[in-house]
């Protein structure tokens, strides 16, 4: 938002310089953006007051004009966002509370090539306001898009900092939750098939798992990543049984995972269910076209993409009372476990 200060006064580029901050920064404070942290808030009011900075009326009421459309920021892979049902009830919720809105929304699937065209786009004043719905260490990128616009995220952002708007769901409890039902079903030989380590979900899933064997004097029998795919599911549930004898039971952190874990252990002469306790985590389609019906741990999707568009338009609207919320999750169960 460009304020062009009025005939000899400071420019807003001084105004930023001075404050040690963004020039958009400085665009939000003037604005009335909630989207500012404290420390910056009052560096850019110290400077300008010390430089007497007055944006010009004319150009502030252009400025305030909203563009009235969000963006819809997945920083995965084409494959990846058509074939994970996750995205599909995560948008759909999304979708239902900006259709109910004044906002439209604007979907990038924003893998690491398409990574600084997307930056540029919302740059370039074409959104009020985005939403992440998935997030790596490694995405950079998706880091710097609050110095752009007001962001909230799916999930704990990797790198969280106090300004930061997200909305998670109990992906430690759900992991603790998921491990401690396959012991109380006797179950003593426990591996998982975790989540990427690059994501927050996949690592507070597996420190669930570890918690919940860790409160009972065990240590797991294998512990494989894998990347929320069914290849990769079924690639570390082979990497398991090539290590020695097939675990009591196994917690996947996917439904995908999970169903390439059915196709590995059948391969080896295994039936889930049966020989080997598998649980798994999304309760999504998934989990019941499998045979036997795959026993998992239900994670809000739809309501969390609700939640974070509400979120985003409770910032944009500056009535935003909180900057996180978490959702809880609860156990399915079916008949693999």
């Amino acid at each position: 938002m460009d304020l062009a200060p009025a005939r000899g006064a400071a420019t807003i580029e001084e105004v930023a310089a001075r404050a040690g901050v963004s020039r958009s920064t400085v665009s939000r404070v003037v604005n009335g953006s909630t989207a500012v942290s404290p420390a910056a808030l009052e560096a850019v009011r110290r400077a300008i007051e010390e430089l007497q900075y007055v944006p010009n009326r004319a150009a502030r009421s252009l400025a305030s004009r909203q563009t009235r459309a969000i963006a819809l920021v997945i920083p995965e892979d084409t494959d990846r966002f058509f074939g994970d049902p996750f995205f599909g009830s995560i948008v759909a919720g999304i979708g239902e509370v900006i259709g109910e809105s004044d906002y439209v929304m604007n979907m990038l699937i924003a893998s690491d090539d398409a990574s600084a065209k997307a930056l540029g786009y919302l740059r370039g004043g074409s959104v009020d306001g985005a939403i992440v719905a998935s997030h790596h260490t490694s995405d950079t990128f998706v880091d710097r898009l609050a110095d752009a616009v007001p962001v909230v995220y799916g999930g704990r952002p990797a790198r969280v900092r106090a300004t930061d708007h997200y909305v998670d769901v109990d992906n430690l409890r759900g992991g603790r939750d998921a491990t401690q039902y396959l012991l109380d079903r006797g179950h003593r030989r426990l591996a998982t098939i975790a989540g990427p380590a690059d994501m927050p979900a996949g690592i507070d899933r597996l420190q669930g798992f570890r918690d919940a064997l860790a409160d009972v004097g065990l240590t797991p029998v294998a512990v494989e990543d894998g990347d929320f795919t069914e290849a990769g599911g079924a690639d570390a549930m082979r990497r398991i049984l090539a290590s020695g004898e097939a675990p009591e039971a196994v917690f996947v952190a996917s439904d995908l995972m999970a169903r390439g874990a059915f196709t590995a252990l059948r391969e080896h002469g295994y039936e889930p269910g049966r020989d080997v306790a598998v649980i798994g985590f999304d309760d999504s389609a998934v989990a019941t076209s499998l045979v036997p019906a795959l026993t998992t741990v239900r994670q809000p999707s739809h309501d969390q993409g609700r939640h974070m568009a509400m979120m985003l338009l409770d910032v944009l609207a500056g009535r935003a009372t909180t900057n996180t919320a978490i959702l809880p999750t609860e156990i399915i169960e079916r008949a693999s476990a």
